[in-house]
């Protein structure tokens, strides 16, 4: 009886050891399965990436107005779900010279899912984007960043990377509530190729929103100049 006990406890810990192990490799920055990972540009010259999560929204125009005043081009990683709910806005950043990427259809962790649903959530998103009006690569970042082996296989069978990010300010509560915060964040933490994720699609994040031109002025005193990601890349 003992014996079996100890078999039973000592399999929980492995089983909960395997499972504690899958959980990091899927939020891994340095490492997956399948293909290529990108969380920044291997590069000494001072380019950097803006990058936005989520939308098209409402707030589109708002984000647009600072980016063409600052004359600066980015990356929106857009979902295909707020695509088809805001399709006028979609077409809005393809008409504006921004890179639109993918960033699934339905914003679900695409961890432990099945070939069919994830081909279905990148494909479907592409030609969303594609009906947007978009022309250009379409680079994909996973929802929450999580990916563990159907979503690398996918994307190395299709030639595409897992592209992440480097610089993360509004992700973190204590920074994500002040737009100067979010600022000095980048700002202290800027390198050469990095790719900075921000969030402004929504009312919930106008510090964030806020902070887009300060983090832009910064950065170009700094002697920096932006990038789309595929523009860096290259």
């Amino acid at each position: 009886m003992k014996k079996t006990i100890l078999i039973v406890l000592i399999s929980i810990v492995i089983l909960f050891t395997i499972a504690y192990g899958l959980l990091k490799i899927s939020s891994s920055r340095d490492f997956q399965f399948y293909g290529g990972l990108v969380t920044k540009a291997e590069t000494t010259d001072k380019i950097v990436a803006l990058t936005f999560d989520d939308g098209p929204t409402e707030n589109t125009d708002e984000i647009l107005s600072i980016l063409k005043e600052e004359d600066v081009k980015a990356t929106f990683f857009v979902t295909g779900r707020e695509i088809e709910e805001n399709f006028k806005e979609a077409k809005k950043l393809a008409e504006a010279g921004h890179e639109l990427g993918n960033h699934s259809y339905s914003h679900k962790r695409m961890v432990l899912k099945s070939p069919s649903f994830i081909k279905s959530e990148v494909e479907k998103t592409d030609e969303l984007i594609r009906k947007a009006g978009y022309e250009g690569t379409i680079q994909f970042r996973p929802p929450f960043g999580k990916k563990l082996i159907g979503l690398p296989r996918y994307l190395d069978k299709h030639d595409r990377k897992t592209v992440l990010w480097n610089l993360e300010p509004d992700s973190y509560p204590e920074i994500a509530s002040d737009s100067e915060k979010i600022v000095k964040h980048v700002n202290e933490k800027i390198e050469p190729g990095s790719i900075i994720l921000l969030h402004v699609m929504y009312e919930s994040r106008e510090e964030s929103m806020k902070s887009v031109k300060g983090i832009i002025k910064d950065l170009k005193a700094q002697g920096y100049t932006f990038q789309t990601v595929s523009e860096m890349l290259e």
